[in-house]
């Protein structure tokens, strides 16, 4: 029997634990790619949860590349920062911040002219990440793209897994198709449930099962309405 216990999460983010499905399987592909990106520089998008921090960690890996969140940039920073290949994460969060903007409009500039690589992520299209600085969108604009689809049930269900192993939980096999049945299909929500689920079975001191999921879902059907 498995009881619910404090134990700390390990977001296993290496190559080999990416889950490849056919709704990512070319966003993994540019990746490992990434020494032909056209002007050495790629978008990756998609859904929130998706998988686009863990592949930009595998990224970084290969490349040696410095991870930063947009909404961290600073223009003082910039030459530091562009010594080597980097990753900007989060971009759309720069939205209504010029500072941020003109930091990352002149980290793009100075990364590709020393010859690095550059990696930019974000939620949904470029179009839609609302940059204001006409500079910096029109080279957003034109920067190669990859996209990372809405999942199926069997990576849905892959992920859940990987999820609950983070949380080094074990679900029984009746739980996963449960949960599918009663969900909206994306991985922010199954990231969101898996939440719910871990501090559930620690609260009541029980295992992670079927029933427990019932539980997590009726009480969060009834919180939510």
């Amino acid at each position: 029997m498995q009881l619910g216990l404090d134990l700390p999460v390990r977001t296993a983010r290496g190559r080999d634990d990416f889950l490849v499905a056919p709704s990512n399987a070319m966003a993994v592909a540019m990746i490992e790619n990434w020494r032909n990106w056209t002007s050495a520089k790629m978008v990756l998008s998609g859904p929130e949860g998706a998988g686009k921090t863990h592949l930009t960690h595998v990224w970084a890996q290969a490349a040696e590349a410095q991870i930063i969140a947009a909404v961290d940039l600073s223009v003082d920073d910039v030459p530091e920062l562009a010594r080597r290949a980097i990753a900007v994460e989060d971009v759309p969060e720069i939205a209504g911040n010029a500072d941020a903007q003109t930091a990352l409009f002149h980290l793009h500039n100075m990364v590709l002219a020393e010859g690095h690589s550059l990696l930019l992520t974000g939620t949904g299209p470029v179009a839609h990440w609302g940059i204001t600085l006409p500079d910096l969108e029109s080279r957003l604009r034109g920067t190669l793209e990859a996209t990372i689809d809405s999942p199926d049930d069997a990576l849905l269900s892959a992920v859940f897994v990987k999820l609950l192993a983070d949380r080094q939980l074990m679900p029984p096999p009746d739980m996963i198709p449960y949960l599918l049945n009663r969900m909206d299909r994306s991985f922010a929500e199954a990231n969101r449930i898996v939440t719910l689920l871990d501090r559930e079975s620690l609260a009541r001191k029980r295992p992670v099962t079927r029933a427990l999921a019932a539980v997590v879902l009726d009480k969060d059907a009834v919180e939510t309405r």
